[in-house]
C-alpha cells in the first residue's frame, strides 16, 4: 500500500530518522522495504501489518477447523488419533481467538481511530510498533509446539486444570511463554488506544461527538487492562504447578482446580466481550452511512456498551453452573447474566431503529452489517438459553454451547470485521473492491456459516458432546450438513482474499475522499487514501458539523 509523502515538514517526527521512505515500496530496494515495516512507528502501516497479520491466522486457523469437520463427518474417527483432534481443537480456538478476531479490532483501532478523531498519529507510536511485533514471535512459539509429534497443546484451548498441570504435554510450557507475550501486546496495544482518545481528539470534539467505533474501542481497551493481566496470573500460576512444587490446582496438595475456572472465566467472561463491542462499533458507522440516517438513540449506544462493559465483570460464573455451585451463587449469576440482555437489547432495536424508513442501500458493508444484527441476535437468544440454571444442565459442554459462541464469534465478531474491511478498504486503498465478488462472497459466506452453525444447535439438544473424535451414529446427518457448510464458508474467505489483494493492487476503479453517499465523520474528509500524517493541523469539527447537518436536512 503507498501512501503518498504530506507536504510541510514532520512535526514532531525528528526522531524518526530510520524511517524509509515513507510508502516503503520496492523500488528502494529490498533491505530498506523491510526496514521500513520493520521500524515503522505509523499508525496506517502498523494498522496495515495487524490486519494482514489477522488475514493469514485466519487461513491457518480456519484451516485447523476444516481438520476437524474433516473428521466429524462421519463417525469412526477416520482421519486423526483423539490426541491429534485435541490438539486441533485447542490451536483453533486459540488462533482464531488471540490471531485472528484481537489482531484484527486491533489492526482496524490502529487505523480509524486516529483519523476518526482527528488525530495525526497515535500517541504512543514506538510503543505501538513494540505492540505488533511481539505478535509474531509469540504465534511462532504458539504454534512451533504442534510439530512435535504428540506434543501439541491438548486440552482445549480453555487449558483447564489439572489437564495442563499434572497433564499437560511438555509443550505447554510454550503456549504459557506466548500467551504471557500476546497479553503484553494486548495491554500495550489498549494504553496506547485510551492514551490516544484521551489526549488527541480534534478541538471541538467532545466525548458526545465521538463516532462510536472510537467509543467502543475506548471501552474495550479498559476491558483488555482488566481481563490479560488475570489471564498471565492463572497461566502463570499453571507454570508454577507444573515445575516448581505448588499445588494451587492439585486438590492432593490442598489447592482446587476449581479455583482455575474462576480465574480463568474472570479473564474469559470481559474477553467474549474485548471480541464483540469493536463490532458493535463497525456496524453503528456502518448502518447509519447506507441507511443515509443519524444513529438512533446515540447517547443510548454509548451507555449501553459502557453497562455491557461494567457487567461483563461479574458474570463470569454462568461458565460454571455445573461445577458444584451453590444454588444461591447460581441464582445470583443468572440474573446478572440474563441483564446483560438490556443494554444489548437496545443496541439491536436502535440499530433496526437506524434502518427503519432509511434511504437503505445494500452493498457489501451493509449486507455483511444486517447479517451481523440479525445472526449475533440469534446468538444472543442462544445465551439467554445458556444463563438459565436448570436448562443448563442439559446444554452444558454440548454442541449446543459450540452453536451459541460461534454464532457470536463468527457471525457476530467475524462478519463485523468483514463489515469493517470493506468499509473502509477504499479509503485505505483509494480503491473501489469488486462489488460483484464482494456480493458472491457475502452470499456465500451467509450461506455458509448457517450451514455449518445452525445444525450444531440441535446435535447439542440431541445429546452429542463437544470436544469428542469420535460420535454415536444417530448424529452423523447434522455433522455432515456442518461439513458441508464449513467447506462452503473456507471457500468464500479465498474470494474474500483475492478481493482483498485485487484492490491493493489497485485493479478496482478510483474513489474519492468521501467513499460512501452517505458517509459522515472526519476520516472522510481525507484523500483516499489518506495522507501519511492524517492531519497535521487538527481539523475544525465545527465546520463539519454544520455542512453533515446541511446534509441531513437536505436528505430529509
Amino acid at each position: 500500500m503507498t501512501h503518498a509523502h504530506h507536504s510541510g515538514h514532520d512535526h514532531g517526527h525528528d526522531d524518526h530518522h530510520h524511517e524509509a521512505p515513507a510508502h516503503h515500496s520496492f523500488k528502494n530496494g529490498f533491505f530498506p522495504w523491510i526496514k521500513g515495516w520493520l521500524f515503522t512507528t505509523n499508525h496506517k502501516d502498523i494498522g496495515t501489518l495487524y490486519l494482514l497479520f489477522s488475514l493469514v491466522m485466519l487461513f491457518v486457523g480456519g484451516s485447523f477447523a476444516l481438520l476437524i469437520r474433516l473428521q466429524l463427518f462421519q463417525p469412526g474417527a477416520r482421519f486423526f488419533d483423539p490426541n491429534f483432534y485435541n490438539e486441533l481443537v485447542t490451536m483453533h480456538g486459540l488462533i482464531m481467538i488471540f490471531g485472528v478476531i484481537m489482531p484484527a479490532f486491533v489492526g482496524l483501532a490502529n487505523w480509524m481511530v486516529p483519523m476518526m478523531i482527528g488525530a495525526p498519529d497515535m500517541a504512543l507510536p514506538r510503543l505501538n510498533n513494540w505492540s505488533f511485533w511481539i505478535l509474531p514471535f509469540a504465534f511462532s512459539l504458539m504454534t512451533i509446539a504442534m510439530l512435535i509429534p504428540a506434543s501439541g497443546p491438548n486440552f482445549g484451548w480453555t487449558m483447564y486444570a489439572p489437564l495442563s498441570t499434572l497433564y499437560g504435554p511438555p509443550s505447554t510450557d510454550y503456549l504459557i511463554v506466548a500467551i504471557h507475550l500476546m497479553g503484553i501486546s494486548s495491554v500495550l496495544g489498549a494504553i496506547n488506544i485510551i492514551a490516544t482518545i484521551i489526549n488527541l481528539r480534534a478541538p471541538g470534539m467532545t466525548w458526545m461527538k465521538m463516532p462510536l467505533f472510537v467509543w467502543t474501542w475506548f471501552i474495550t481497551a479498559f476491558l483488555l487492562i482488566g481481563a490479560m493481566p488475570v489471564l498471565a496470573g492463572v497461566v502463570t500460576m499453571v507454570l508454577f504447578d507444573r515445575h516448581f512444587g505448588t499445588s494451587f490446582f492439585n486438590a492432593a496438595g490442598g489447592g482446587d482446580p476449581v479455583m482455575y475456572q474462576h480465574l480463568f472465566w474472570f479473564f474469559g467472561h470481559p474477553e467474549v466481550y474485548i471480541m464483540i463491542l469493536p463490532a458493535f462499533g463497525i456496524v453503528s458507522e456502518v448502518i447509519p452511512t447506507f441507511a443515509r440516517k443519524r444513529l438512533f438513540g446515540y447517547e443510548f449506544m454509548v451507555g449501553a456498551v459502557a453497562a455491557i462493559a461494567i457487567l461483563s465483570y461479574i458474570v463470569w460464573g454462568h461458565h460454571m453452573f455445573t461445577a458444584g455451585m451453590g444454588v444461591g451463587t447460581q441464582l445470583y449469576f443468572m440474573y446478572v447474566t440474563m441483564l446483560i440482555a438490556v443494554p444489548t437489547g437496545i443496541k439491536v432495536f436502535n440499530w433496526v431503529a437506524t434502518m427503519w424508513r432509511g434511504s437503505l442501500s445494500f452493498e457489501t458493508p451493509m449486507l455483511f452489517a444486517i447479517t451481523f444484527v440479525i445472526l449475533f441476535t440469534i446468538g444472543g437468544f442462544s445465551g439467554l438459553m445458556l444463563a438459565i440454571v436448570p436448562a443448563d444442565y442439559q446444554y452444558q459442554d454440548t454442541y449446543f454451547v459450540v452453536a451459541h459462541f460461534h454464532y457470536v464469534l463468527v457471525a457476530g465478531a467475524f462478519l463485523g470485521i468483514v463489515s469493517g474491511v470493506y468499509y473502509w478498504l477504499p479509503k485505505w486503498t483509494g480503491r473501489y473492491y469488486n462489488e460483484t465478488l464482494g456480493k458472491w462472497h457475502f452470499w456465500l459466506t451467509f450461506i455458509g456459516v448457517n450451514v455449518t452453525f445452525f445444525p450444531m444447535h440441535f446435535l447439542g439438544l440431541a445429546g452429542m458432546p463437544r470436544r469428542i473424535a469420535d460420535y454415536a451414529p444417530q448424529y452423523t446427518e447434522f455433522n455432515m450438513m456442518a461439513t458441508v457448510g464449513a467447506f462452503i464458508f473456507g471457500f468464500a474467505q479465498l474470494l474474500f482474499l483475492y478481493n482483498i489483494i485485487a484492490t491493493i493492487s489497485g485493479k478496482g476503479k478510483k474513489a474519492d475522499g468521501r467513499v460512501w453517499e452517505g458517509s459522515h465523520g472526519l476520516e472522510w474528509t481525507l484523500s483516499s487514501p489518506p495522507p501519511y500524517h492524517s492531519f497535521t493541523t487538527p481539523p475544525k469539527m465545527d465546520a463539519l458539523a454544520h455542512e453533515v447537518e446541511a446534509k441531513f436536512e437536505h436528505a430529509e
